[in-house]
């Protein structure tokens, strides 16, 4: 299980860095910028920099603490690893003390230096999407989503083959969508909940495996065509892009991505990071663990959007837990668990900004 979910995070997270086509951070203004940066105070000349943050008290100290009690209850060694941490944090908050006093419990706030070099952190976000779907065929529920074959002899069918019908009558077909691009963001994002409508709990289909063919960015490919401005690329612009496309268009781009992603269902599942603990929105985020490992506590200073997307100056503070890892996770970046469902999808689909962050350890 945790082996899965660690190759899930690295490949999806290949795919939305590909997808996002970096826009850079957001000014102050209400109109978004592009390639600038949010600080310009001082360099910072370590990855982690011994520093006292000047920031408000986190506005998600619940989800912290429920995301540290699942820590506690599913990862036994990952919690004791880093016990004598999470006992200190209980202790500033039982203390109410602010975000630069750390050092009354034992620990410190180490900043990191950001992509430049100026605390300019990048800041994703993934979620997990709700997706509607039957157990068999219908006229309107006819996009199969597909278990992973059993090894063969030889590379598993493209994706242009397995939407021609390669994998037609092997059973196994999982489940059927009304929405080929619903099975593009699951495939996206890694996994999903499927709901039957028929009054059974969500399904948690997570990552089974991939076919083994290349990649190739669907965002790249609708920026080369002039049909979304590279400024403006983001998996809510695909989406944007593809409701009023025919299902015969969304299959000739997409089949330009020879990759497929296969998944594996799970009942009464939570989601789960590579650190194979249920992940608490707000409260979870991917990382580099070369440099921030599985466990850590960090606090983040995380620009608020609005719902159209939009930076206009309102920021938070956020204490929140390393529990996933991204092939395009590296360095100075956090993916941030956003949620389930509809408003954290559309919310991931906008989040490319950044802000400054301090791991929090003796």
């Amino acid at each position: 299980m945790k082996e899965n979910n660690t190759y899930k995070r690295l490949y999806i997270s290949c795919i939305l860095l590909v997808l996002l086509v970096l826009t850079g951070c957001q000014s102050n203004s209400n109109k978004q910028v592009k390639l600038g940066q949010q600080y310009k105070d001082g360099k910072l000349t370590l990855p982690l920099n011994v520093r006292h943050p000047q920031l408000g008290i986190p506005v998600n100290i619940s989800d912290y603490i429920i995301q540290i009690s699942k820590i506690k209850s599913t990862s036994p060694a990952l919690y004791r690893k880093n016990e004598h941490i999470y006992n200190a944090i209980d202790a500033w908050i039982n203390r109410s003390l602010g975000a630069d006093e750390f050092n009354k419990v034992g620990l410190n706030s180490y900043e990191m230096a950001g992509q430049d070099g100026f605390g300019n952190v990048h800041l994703t976000g993934y979620y997990t999407p709700v997706i509607k779907a039957r157990h068999t065929p219908t006229a309107e529920f006819k996009y199969p989503i597909y278990k992973m074959p059993a090894a063969t002899k030889g590379r598993l069918p493209n994706r242009e083959q397995i939407y021609n019908g390669a994998l037609a009558g092997k059973g196994l077909e999982l489940a059927y969508s009304n929405s080929l691009m619903d099975n593009f963001i699951m495939e996206v994002q890694g996994s999903a909940y499927i709901d039957f409508e028929d009054g059974s709990p969500l399904v948690f289909f997570c990552y089974g495996g991939k076919n083994g063919h290349g990649y190739s960015s669907i965002g790249r490919l609708l920026v080369e065509q002039g049909e979304i401005e590279k400024e403006n690329m983001s998996i809510q612009a695909i989406k944007d892009w593809a409701k009023n496309k025919s299902e015969k268009q969304l299959k000739a781009l997409f089949i330009q991505n020879r990759s497929f992603v296969f998944f594996k269902p799970q009942y009464n599942a939570e989601v789960k990071g590579a650190a194979a603990v249920p992940l608490i929105a707000n409260a979870a985020v991917a990382s580099d663990k070369s440099l921030i490992p599985l466990g850590s506590v960090v606090l983040v200073d995380v620009p608020l959007l609005d719902n159209d997307g939009q930076y206009r100056g309102r920021r938070e503070t956020r204490l929140m837990v390393a529990l996933d890892v991204g092939g395009a996770i590296k360095g100075q970046h956090f993916d941030l668990y956003l949620g389930i469902g509809d408003k954290p999808g559309k919310l991931a689909g906008y989040y490319n900004h950044y802000g400054r962050a301090w791991v929090i350890k003796p």
